[in-house]
């Protein structure tokens, strides 16, 4: 295939770099991937029908070994990866599958598998090195961009691109994936079980995956409620354009934060001792979460003339994150291996003026509205009122004051994805930088381990905003 040079639009002062597409193949599942199988959506996956892709990048450090000079040991990683890529397809087939109308419907969605469906998987070249983009610093979003690929027209559910970095030194596994085929869960198992595939460990095989949208019962009719107002015609899960749908400034910056296992449990201390009587429960992610939101919102508004400001209403801001139902759904439960969507949103809201406060009263103003939010989603050990979810989205929406939203998970072991050259130097979220959302991991073992990351998009006058509001917090935190 003759190479295909992109060249990214920057500042003209800035040397603009160079992806070169070297290759474009179609993996297809193997063994034991069925002739055919159509998975109709649930309320769950209907829900996420209009979303916007989730784009993904892991990015790997290469020893002299590995790349062998970037040659044969290069050429062997990526047919590797390639061969693995259609074992694990072999057990996750729907996501080589198209998103489609059911036959003679006009609003009955279906993921439909039929033997010869595959997944693209784009091989190419960039003038970047590695360390340049694995770090925590901020980076332009458009410098990354490039590393993940665009989902085809048609219903396609997945696409995967490797990218060889500067001088071998480096390799980027970039994906995109439809959020109505699957959640975060359900793709993470995928990731492991590519990862397995590829590295040939003696290790034992991660468990498959249940595919049986039988299991998510729907007495209720939420599929109806979730469905209602969306486009019925085959352009909405077509995927024309679809990347394109939401803009991005082309000033964007991507930057991750993290804090510790000792500085989680430092909020844990200011939340007990601050709140009074009645604590909220304060979870590690509860307490990432909101330390990170107070510090978000300072760096928005101007704490200083918000708090202690008298009269009139104070204005509110909303946050919301995703809650795994698996094991809640009722009758159940679901298993953890259940293969679709099964997220509920929760949310909640916190004045501006007490979430942007300095010190103890933003941290304690910023947990106990996400405690409040993830207790009020689950109920009395159920999934809430999901008939409600859109509904609270959009009257968060129409407040005006603001609305921070969640991805990721520090559950899914990001940074256990080894492919046989091991663990992830780096892992983005890159589509945060069209949603706005934080994106969530586990810290890496090069940081300690037992933490919790953050990964946000900002301008730079915002980014720089931010970075200093957190640094403060830290610091304070830490003395």
């Amino acid at each position: 295939m003759v190479a295909t040079t992109v060249t990214l639009q920057q500042q003209a002062s800035t040397p603009p770099p160079h992806l070169t597409l070297l290759d474009s193949v179609l993996v297809a599942p193997s063994a034991p991937a069925p002739e055919t199988a159509s998975l109709p959506l649930t309320f769950f996956d209907v829900f996420w029908l209009n979303s916007t892709p989730v784009e993904r990048v892991f990015f790997y450090r290469l020893t002299s070994d590995d790349a062998a000079g970037a040659g044969d040991g290069i050429t062997a990683i990526l047919s590797n990866l390639r061969t693995s890529l259609s074992r694990a397809l072999g057990v996750f087939y729907p996501l080589a599958g198209r998103l489609r109308l059911a036959p003679g419907t006009d609003d009955r969605h279906q993921l439909h598998y039929q033997q010869g469906d595959s997944v693209t998987f784009a091989v190419a070249e960039y003038d970047v090195d590695v360390d340049d983009l694995a770090t925590d610093e901020p980076r332009e979003v458009a410098k990354i961009l490039p590393l993940v690929p665009t989902l085809p027209a048609g219903g396609a559910v997945l696409a995967v691109q490797a990218t060889v970095l500067r001088g071998g030194r480096g390799l980027a596994v970039g994906l995109v994936l439809h959020h109505a085929a699957c959640d975060g869960a359900s793709c993470m198992r995928f990731l492991h079980t590519w990862a397995w595939a590829a590295a040939a460990t003696d290790a034992r095989a991660p468990p498959p995956p249940v595919i049986n949208r039988g299991l998510v019962e729907d007495p209720s009719c939420l599929y109806d409620v979730f469905v209602k107002g969306q486009a019925a015609s085959s352009s909405t899960i077509d995927n024309d354009n679809k990347r394109d749908d939401v803009k991005m400034a082309d000033d964007l910056l991507l930057a991750t934060f993290t804090l510790s296992q000792q500085d989680i449990e430092r909020v844990k201390d200011v939340v007990v001792v601050a709140a009074g009587a009645r604590p909220p429960r304060c979870s590690s992610l509860v307490a990432t979460l909101g330390f990170v939101w107070s510090c978000h919102q300072r760096a928005k508004d101007d704490a200083a003339s918000n708090v202690g400001s008298g009269g009139g209403e104070t204005p509110s801001t909303y946050f919301i994150l995703p809650i795994d139902h698996r094991s809640r759904v009722k009758p159940g439960p679901i298993p953890a291996e259940y293969f679709g969507n099964c997220l509920g949103a929760a949310m909640h809201a916190a004045p501006k003026n007490q979430l942007a406060a300095a010190d103890a009263s933003g941290i304690v103003a910023g947990c106990t509205a996400v405690a409040t939010a993830i207790g009020k989603a689950v109920g009395e050990g159920g999934i809430g009122s999901p008939e409600l979810w859109k509904e609270m989205i959009r009257q968060a929406v129409a407040s005006g004051g603001g609305l921070l939203t969640v991805a990721g998970s520090p559950r899914f072991r990001v940074y256990d994805i080894d492919f046989g050259f091991g663990r992830p130097a780096k892992v983005e979220v890159v589509s945060v930088a069209r949603t706005g959302a934080l994106a969530v991991a586990e810290s890496r073992p090069s940081c300690g381990g037992g933490g919790i990351e953050v990964c946000i998009s900002l301008p730079p006058d915002d980014m720089r905003r931010f970075q200093n509001c957190f640094r403060k917090a830290i610091t304070w935190l830490r003395h």
